[in-house]
């Protein structure tokens, strides 16, 4: 059986499963576990994992696939920003958690949008989007980035509104 025909036959199933388990996680998109499920699914089936397996063997790997995704990424996004540290230690002060070099208002504002954007960089975007991000962050343009990638710059700007679009779930989350 080819890829695309065990793809059409469980693809509804696991959109059901990744829209479940958005129910539990409201931090996911459930397209993104659906996504999720499909590269876990593909690249068992390019190392040959599938082949003697049953239907909902298949699915329930993809279920703890997701399920141990799911849990990775909540371990690495506790904490987002410095208020959210001093709540939890109701007797640390900002002082005591940065150094008084820290302690100025703007000194902790450009810290906390520091540690918004590694958080949204490391919770909502794919390795192609991350390495995009530091192409542009070296100042390349999107012709350039293009080219290192081996796509077109039409390709790049779609990439990039995708990010912005990413970002801004992010932010109205908060």
């Amino acid at each position: 059986m080819s890829f695309e025909e065990l793809h059409k036959k469980l693809s509804p199933t696991i959109k059901r499963i990744a829209y479940r388990l958005n129910g539990h996680y409201r931090s996911f998109n459930h397209d993104d576990l659906y996504q999720e499920a499909t590269i876990h699914l593909w690249g068992s089936f390019l190392k040959g994992e599938l082949g003697d397996k049953t239907d909902s063997y298949i699915l329930q790997g993809c279920y703890f696939h997701l399920r141990n995704y799911i849990r990775k990424i909540n371990e690495r996004s506790n904490i987002v920003s410095i208020d959210a540290a001093l709540n939890s230690n109701n007797e640390a002060t900002v002082e005591d958690i940065l150094g008084e070099y820290w302690a100025c208002d703007d000194c902790r504002q450009e810290l906390h949008n520091k540690f918004l954007a590694q958080s949204i960089r490391n919770n909502g975007f794919n390795p192609v989007e991350k390495r995009l991000l530091d192409y542009f962050s070296q100042g390349l343009t999107t012709r350039d980035i293009g080219k290192r990638m081996g796509v077109s710059h039409v390709t790049i700007v779609k990439m990039t509104q995708k990010i912005r679009v990413k970002s801004q779930r992010h932010l109205d989350k908060i």
